[in-house]
């Protein structure tokens, strides 16, 4: 895995230098309010849903690097983004918290509507670096490597730039957990990893090209 992510990150460096020499490239970073899929207690002989919790979302963070290459009116945009997310979920009563870390790289295909005004959408390549549930014990989970889908608008002014996305995993991937309990069966649970978010950033243009 770990190869996969340094060939990943070669291959951006690679986007962005050519991007760079045709438009521009800068940094980026945001919030977001967030959740996961929905939390299930698995029995294994029968496969029964105990319980069955879509989870509350809670804001996350992001922030990352983009590179952007001008077509006309179109134009192309790579990002490589670290972010990190919040679900809450409920569990034995309690409030238990679900965290995610992974690595984003969206390629975003732009149009330029009018002014600093812009629309995109694009898949985001993303690879799962850690998740956590609190007072669960991490069993596995089933893909590190999944695809998303962003769309959103954006302005930009100068070199500033500020945009809202919309997120969704498409690719379906599972958590799966344990809670140890003293003298009884072990509960197995599963959790649909797949982020939905909205995302607000700010962007800043580090090339001195004149394009937008």
């Amino acid at each position: 895995m770990k190869k996969r992510i340094v060939l990943s990150l070669f291959a951006f460096l690679g986007i962005i230098y050519f991007t760079s020499a045709q438009s521009g490239y800068g940094i980026k970073a945001g919030i977001s309010y967030n959740s996961n899929g929905k939390f299930t207690q698995i029995i294994s002989d029968t496969g029964t849903n105990l319980i069955d919790n879509k989870g509350k979302g809670k804001s996350g963070f992001n922030v990352g690097f983009y590179g952007k290459l001008d077509l006309g009116a179109i134009y192309i945009r790579p990002e490589l983004v670290y972010t990190k997310t919040t679900s809450e979920y409920e569990l034995n009563s309690q409030t238990n918290d679900y965290k995610l870390s992974k690595l984003d790289v969206p390629v975003l295909v732009g149009f330029k509507v009018i002014g600093p005004l812009n629309v995109f959408a694009g898949p985001a390549f993303q690879y799962v670096l850690k998740n956590d549930f609190k007072g669960l014990n991490y069993e596995n989970i089933k893909n590190n490597f999944t695809v998303g889908l962003n769309i959103g608008a954006s302005i930009e002014l100068g070199k500033l730039g500020l945009d809202i996305r919309y997120e969704r995993g498409l690719s379906k991937n599972e958590a799966e957990f344990k809670e140890l309990i003293l003298g009884g069966t072990i509960p197995t649970y599963r959790l649909d990893t797949r982020p939905e978010q909205i995302i607000f950033s700010l962007s800043y243009r580090l090339s001195n090209t004149n394009k937008h």
